[in-house]
């Protein structure tokens, strides 16, 4: 099992081209299976979430052909709608291709996805947009069964959370039915919008999306599309905080900085000298970072995914700051690994405090989940001595060969088998 060691007072300079987005390069993945025309996607990024959801399409009989940064799906000759536990198990986005599959072969037998072990992520919401439909569920020994009798029907959904995934997945299901659906509540994040144009693209028609409702009118056909992948707004935010931590000048390139405004916001308050342009982010040396306060929320507010790294900051800045986690239940797990490098946090029910003014010192010490995994590495790039990061499969998830990136600006890290 791989990791990474990282020797700290690292040194950081140049700038970093952000890659496309993980979390938007998924469903537009799966919006294929829509299709019986190829879609030819780009800047994907290479990453092990990628390659799982290329084998779970594999199995359902789309073709695939890749290259580099490109991908062309094509789902004429699909053979199954069925995916088994060993495909779904490592990736919690694979329950996203029970709206298409349902819509296609009007069944759909899918395990209960794995991925992250983050709280209990329940997929109900996705259930009951896809059942008002016209799909009927059950659960059957760690399978989800659906089944549609004639055709999906338009109609209004409210969701009872903004869900991201249940947004996107009632949004591909409802583009080929009767008529006429409405999300209501929807999910507002940049990814949704990225997932919209997509399927535009496509033949769909849909309109509002990136508002808290989402009208999609029912298409019969799909043709063929290119689609470039909105670059990945938690990546840059990631290493906008690592150059906020280290106090170096530093570029975050190929972006959208206003997918990141509450994270500018944030640390903004907390006394980094940031320069803001439309497609880039220019972090300066800063006197002093102070704590401040945040509380997680569906977008715009501050993301879920950029609480671990942060909190990391948080350490390092002077007085005392606190993050409640309203996204999801169990999202401290990072904590004790952080505290192990010499940072002070303490947890009551949702909230963590953190006292500021710590130093890291390298230690061991493992990761839990995807962006805990990389809190860990931010922190070690602040630390004396050496740290080693273990467990560096959930890094991969989400962070290309994270390694040879920063590695190309300054600090020392070094993967090991």
């Amino acid at each position: 099992m791989d990791k990474i060691k990282i020797k700290g007072g690292a040194n950081l300079f140049g700038s970093i081209n952000i890659p496309g987005s993980k979390n938007a390069a998924l469903p537009v993945m799966v919006s294929s299976l829509l299709s019986k025309e190829n879609l030819n996607l780009h800047n994907l990024p290479k990453l092990q979430d990628m390659n799982s959801m290329i084998s779970l399409l594999r199995s359902f009989g789309v073709s695939v052909n890749q290259n580099n940064h490109t991908l062309t799906l094509n789902s004429q000759n699909l053979k199954n709608s069925t995916a088994s536990y060993d495909l779904v198990r490592k990736m919690r986005a694979s329950i996203l291709v029970l709206g298409p599959l349902l819509s296609r072969f009007r069944e759909a037998k899918i395990s209960l996805p794995g991925g992250c072990a983050i709280g209990t992520r329940p997929i109900d919401i996705h259930l009951d947009g896809l059942s008002k439909l016209g799909v009927d569920f059950e659960i059957d020994n760690g399978f989800v069964k659906g089944r549609v009798k004639g055709k999906l029907t338009g109609t209004t959904i409210t969701l009872t959370f903004p869900s991201v995934g249940a947004t996107e997945n009632i949004m591909m299901a409802a583009a080929q039915a009767d008529g006429i659906s409405i999300i209501n509540n929807a999910a507002q994040e940049p990814e949704i919008i990225d997932l919209a144009v997509c399927l535009n693209k496509m033949g769909a028609k849909i309109s509002g999306a990136g508002s808290n409702s989402i009208k999609i009118v029912g298409v019969n056909d799909f043709y063929q599309a290119d689609h470039s992948i909105m670059t990945d707004r938690i990546v840059a935010g990631t290493y906008t905080i690592a150059a906020v931590m280290l106090n170096k000048e530093f570029t975050v390139k190929n972006i959208n900085s206003n997918h990141l405004n509450s994270l500018i916001e944030t640390l903004k308050s907390m006394g980094a000298n940031l320069k803001i342009d439309e497609s880039s982010i220019t972090i300066l040396p800063s006197n002093k970072i102070y704590g401040t306060n945040i509380e997680t929320a569906p977008y715009p507010g501050f993301p879920t995914d950029l609480q671990a790294q942060v909190m990391a900051l948080m350490s390092l800045a002077e007085g005392t700051s606190q993050i409640t986690e309203k996204i999801f239940e169990n999202r401290f797990m990072h904590v004790s690994e952080l505290n192990r490098l010499g940072a002070n946090i303490k947890i009551k029910n949702d909230t963590a405090y953190i006292e500021g003014g710590r130093k890291f010192k390298g230690a061991q010490v493992m990761a839990s989940d995807l962006r805990a995994s990389v809190s860990l590495v931010l922190a070690a790039l602040c630390a004396e001595g050496e740290t080693q990061v273990n467990r560096v499969y959930h890094l991969d998830r989400g962070y290309e060969k994270i390694e040879e990136t920063l590695g190309k600006c300054g600090p020392s890290i070094i993967r090991e088998k």
